[in-house]
């Protein structure tokens, strides 16, 4: 009973500051026996052949401090790291979602940034999709985490691997300096943003790119949303279509990230899974992370967004573009169809 009035806790908590309210999908369970998950799952594991599906019941249908409790009494009954079982067990896009889960949202996000960065190359989609998504809340733990995980400073890695104004965008999000939403709307300050995006823009010649950064990342969300409301009497275009005609490649796609976000952030989401399914095979990696990702924070809502964009549901779509256990453990995170 604790773990519920826990979650309960944390969901009225959230009502509170910058902390947007919760749309999960996946949930405490009612009648939780950790014990009693810990022993199914090392049978599973065991099991010749591995049962798959007696895993993905258990892991996809608890939260994650559940989780975190059936991996302890794994360890005590078994002397064995569950995470390691799961590992040997598991391979491919069901290993990815599993282990996925086994970490906390800040965990997995962290992740994810550290695995956009790591080795040759830098994998923008990712870092963009990541960073300029996450609120300042979530981003302050996710540094936090960060540096507990990888003993770095997440700025330095960004600093590290991006350059030029792409990387001063992501570094000026990263410092999580945004202002909590106010109670007093200042309607002046609303004008002196609209008009300072449009004279820094569309008005004239070149960009001047550093107005942008700072407005965009320092004002908080419901302030922004009425500046782009604003911009449109000053500007012939709204924000997004600025964005598209003044700055190119990874600085436009995270400017346009973070408006889309500003905007609606769980259809900014529904559209990135809409484009991850429109092959005939799902583009896994993009799949996987925001389901993961969402599950215990708004994926309902996002499910919601993805069936007014598609007139079909997440549920089906995922159903038709996937396939195995790996279809398995989506849908069971989804949780139902619309």
């Amino acid at each position: 009973m604790a773990l519920v009035s826990e979650f309960l806790g944390q969901l009225t908590l959230n009502f509170g500051g910058e902390s947007e309210p919760k749309f999960p999908t996946v949930v405490a369970a009612g009648d939780f026996d950790p014990a009693k998950d810990a022993a199914r799952i090392e049978t599973a594991v065991k099991t010749k052949g591995v049962d798959e599906l007696t895993i993905i019941d258990i892991l996809t249908r608890r939260s994650y401090s559940q989780r975190r409790e059936i991996a302890f009494e794994y360890e005590k009954r078994s002397k064995k790291d569950m995470i390691t079982a799961l590992k040997g067990a598991l391979s491919g896009s069901l290993e990815a979602v599993i282990l996925g889960l086994m970490k906390s949202t800040a965990q997995y996000d962290a992740s994810e940034i550290k695995g956009s960065i790591k080795g040759l190359g830098t994998d923008e989609e990712t870092l963009i999709e990541m960073v300029c998504s996450r609120s300042a809340d979530e981003l302050v733990e996710i540094k936090r985490v960060y540096k507990e995980l990888f003993k770095k400073d997440l700025e330095k890695d960004v600093a590290g691997d991006t350059s030029g104004d792409f990387r001063s965008l992501l570094l000026a999000l990263v410092q999580a300096k945004r202002d909590e939403p106010s109670n007093i709307v200042d309607y002046e300050k609303i004008d002196q943003d609209a008009r300072a995006l449009y004279e820094a823009g569309v008005k004239r010649k070149g960009t001047d790119v550093a107005t942008w950064i700072t407005i965009m990342s320092e004002r908080s969300v419901p302030h922004l949303q009425k500046v782009f409301d604003r911009y449109k009497s000053y500007s012939p275009y709204d924000m997004q279509e600025s964005i598209r005609k003044e700055v190119k490649g990874d600085l436009e796609k995270s400017f346009l990230t973070l408006v889309e976000c500003f905007e609606n952030k769980q259809q900014y989401f529904a559209n990135r899974l809409s484009e991850a399914m429109k092959g005939k095979s799902a583009k896994e990696k993009v799949v996987t992370r925001i389901v993961v990702s969402r599950c215990e924070v708004d994926l309902m809502k996002i499910r919601t967004e993805f069936k007014k964009l598609n007139q079909k549901s997440l549920y089906q779509t995922i159903a038709e573009h996937t396939k195995g256990d790996y279809q398995k453990v989506l849908l069971s995170l989804c949780g139902g169809d619309d």
